[in-house]
């Protein structure tokens, strides 16, 4: 990574210019997957095209597409779009060694819900010594839609968890980019919140997120309990849950 007023990184798909934001960088509405529209619906999230130049990183990409179900909802996206298959990434702005990786997942009912939201933010966890990571992933009928034509078009022969495979590509990416940041791919937490904690446990229980038992955190491309990421996790937690409680006060 290269550290200076607007820090940049490098990923498979190409260079990308976030902000400072005090002691953490923040890179915005990165893509994982290609835009799931057209003949990509309703399919398995399909790898991100690559880009020329440098890519802006400094804005949320659009929520996915959904309905207002709770009137707390607050985005700072211009969304809702089918083209939501972003992510985002916080990290400490001079970090010496690999860092611990917490990946969120948001909630919502898997019906709504979007990383633009303001506590959905990870600066304040990534000031704590951890990269942080969010993605979108599809929702609704976009995300989780089952009829038998689909089935009959898989490969699987399945149809439906569209937004469960969108999270599976997005830690993939993880896996694959990460280190660009000052994260270790082998010591990758994930967490969520309402639908985001059922999807950690769907997760876990998925041969294609799980590569076998002995794995720490997300190491390799597996979803574990890993002692050093369970330890991070609660001690982070116990941090950021006093700031919000006093910054509510």
């Amino acid at each position: 990574m290269l550290w200076g007023v607007a820090p940049q990184a490098s990923v498979e798909t190409g260079v990308i210019e976030g902000k400072r934001e005090g002691s953490v960088n923040a890179f915005l509405g990165i893509p994982y997957a290609a835009a799931p529209v057209g003949q990509l619906r309703w399919k398995p999230p399909a790898a991100a095209a690559k880009w020329d130049g440098i890519r802006k990183a400094k804005e949320f990409g659009t929520r996915c597409m959904q309905a207002r179900i709770f009137d707390d909802m607050v985005f700072r996206d211009p969304g809702p779009s089918e083209d939501c298959l972003t992510l985002n990434v916080w990290a400490p702005a001079k970090a010496k060694a690999k860092l611990p990786v917490m990946v969120w997942i948001h909630g919502g009912g898997f019906v709504a819900g979007g990383t633009s939201e303001p506590r959905q933010d990870g600066h304040n966890l990534a000031q704590h010594g951890v990269v942080v990571v969010s993605m979108n992933y599809r929702l609704g009928l976009f995300g989780f839609f089952t009829h038998a034509e689909l089935a009959a078009e898989s490969d699987k022969k399945a149809a439906g968890n569209y937004g469960l495979l969108d999270q599976v590509a997005a830690l993939e990416w993880v896996q694959r980019n990460i280190a660009a940041f000052g994260g270790d791919a082998g010591n990758v937490t994930i967490f969520g919140e309402s639908a985001g904690s059922f999807s950690v446990s769907a997760l876990m229980a998925s041969p294609m997120a799980v590569q076998g038992p002995d794995s720490a955190g997300t190491g390799g491309h597996g979803v574990g309990g890993g002692d050093d990421g369970c330890a991070v996790a609660r001690a982070v937690a116990v941090v950021a849950s006093a700031e919000v409680v006093a910054g509510a006060g």
